[in-house]
């Protein structure tokens, strides 16, 4: 294997980085390595899939939501979620090229809308279009001029397209301004042109303050219940500095979950079964806006679109990086412990905390692996049917993928799938479910597939 020597080839791409990984900034999501030398790539820890219980304080259910799940049986509910035939020693996963010429690429999806195009959002803030092999000419959408991408971890970092966009045509994303805030804002593509969008549709859906310049969180997802999730950051510096991510009363270090469809005349409505909207937590009133709290730097989100389980990769501090998996249904109230825990495991080694109540990670790997995980998708393709419910994730900086895939009553197991050379800035999938890579440094986005086939 050549990791080391392709590990120091991209610390080379990353020099300007790698003086605020120093300063405590590890581990942050793509743009800030945490690492500080050569990396080798080993398998990550695969474990129980309990996902934890709510606080000691009794949490009253809103009205007319079912009451609030206190554990998870470590077996799998789905049955589609269950890869039968995945053998990791069996086949090869390689990636490849699809999409060059991007400039910084952040994220790649499609608009659900049976015209087979891919979505590729940039960093300094155009989204292109791929369509029939060939990308356009003229940008999606072009919003250079209202977004601030001069910080490592900032710019156009996300996009969702309706549920509805066939018919309706709407579309959000999320970007940090000109001062370096975050902005969750609602687009419209034009009425004569389904490849342009109207820059001056912008219609702010949520403003957030941002304490520093990292840990903008950054993706955008509709669940399977319609509704827009949000994943926050915990406003950045390092270890937590801003007290967000146990903070009841901020929108940083949490899950949103918000109504942007229901009264386009409004930014978002709170959907009545959100967690806390009739509860408090020990006390203390949450933002009706927070479906789960406890997070430190959820880069990357997605949704199993044929069981509707939420995966997350949640960017860790100097040591851990960790996947979460919240099965589908959850009435939220969860609390996924940054920064009591960084991964399966006490932050700073503080041995005294307390972890009965928090949701667990179902795989970790330490920062002898890499520096930064990029969570991914569960594959739902048809092109490689033996990949069919294996979820694949990987590290910014060394390239690697792993999969990640349940096994009944022991939880999940892991294996490393491909070493590459990329700069995994995201994954994506298009319409038939088959998924991508984004490499930012390169401007690129690979297909994943089986070799040979």
């Amino acid at each position: 294997m050549q990791k080391n020597k392709q590990f120091k080839a991209k610390r080379l791409r990353l020099l300007p980085l790698i003086l605020a990984a120093t300063l405590g900034l590890a581990g942050c999501s793509p743009g800030i390595s945490g690492a500080t030398g050569p990396v080798r790539a080993t398998t990550p820890t695969a474990v129980s899939a309990n996902l934890g219980t709510v606080p000691d304080t009794p949490i009253l259910a809103p009205t007319a939501t079912p009451s609030v799940t206190v554990a998870i049986s470590t077996t799998v509910a789905n049955p589609e979620s269950v890869a039968l035939n995945f053998d990791p020693e069996q086949v090869t996963i390689t990636l490849q090229p699809t999409i060059e010429g991007l400039d910084q690429p952040l994220f790649v999806t499609h608009a659900n809308d049976n015209s087979g195009r891919l979505f590729v959002v940039e960093k300094g803030g155009t989204i292109q279009i791929y369509q029939a092999g060939a990308l356009l000419s003229t940008p999606f959408l072009d919003i250079q001029d209202r977004v601030g991408s001069n910080g490592s971890e900032q710019g156009l970092l996300g996009l969702a397209f309706a549920p509805n966009y066939a018919t309706g045509g709407h579309f959000f994303v999320n970007y940090t301004d000109q001062k370096g805030d975050t902005v969750i804002a609602r687009f419209q593509v034009t009425a004569d042109d389904s490849n342009l969008a109207d820059a001056a549709s912008e219609f702010l859906v949520l403003a957030i303050d941002q304490p520093a310049a990292n840990h903008n969180g950054g993706m955008l997802a509709f669940g399977p219940d319609g509704y827009l999730y949000v994943g926050m950051g915990d406003g950045g510096g390092g270890g937590d500095r801003f007290g967000n991510g146990q903070n009841p009363e901020t929108l940083l270090g949490k899950f949103l979950r918000l109504d942007v469809t229901g009264d386009l005349a409004q930014p978002y409505l709170i959907p009545a079964d959100n967690p806390w909207v009739n509860a408090d937590w020990n006390g203390v009133d949450v933002r009706d806006e927070v479906w789960a709290v406890g997070l430190r730097n959820p880069w990357r989100f997605s949704f199993d679109r044929a069981t509707g389980d939420l995966w997350t990769g949640d960017v860790g501090q100097n040591q851990y990086e960790e996947i979460n998996f919240t099965l589908a249904g959850s009435a939220g109230v969860l609390n996924y412990g940054w920064p009591i825990m960084e991964g399966l495991h006490c932050f700073r080694g503080n041995a005294d905390c307390e972890t009965d109540d928090l949701v667990s990670p179902v795989a970790e790997y330490e920062h002898s692996s890499g520096c930064s995980v990029t969570g991914g998708y569960v594959y739902r393709g048809a092109q490689f049917v033996v990949l069919q419910g294996v979820y694949f994730y990987g590290d910014y900086c060394t390239g690697v993928l792993w999969a990640a895939w349940p096994a009944g009553q022991v939880g999940w197991r892991t294996a490393q799938v491909a070493d590459t050379d990329q700069l995994l800035s995201s994954f994506g999938e298009d319409e038939a479910g088959e998924l991508y890579v984004t490499d930012l440094n390169a401007g690129t986005v690979a297909q994943v597939v089986l070799q040979g086939k």
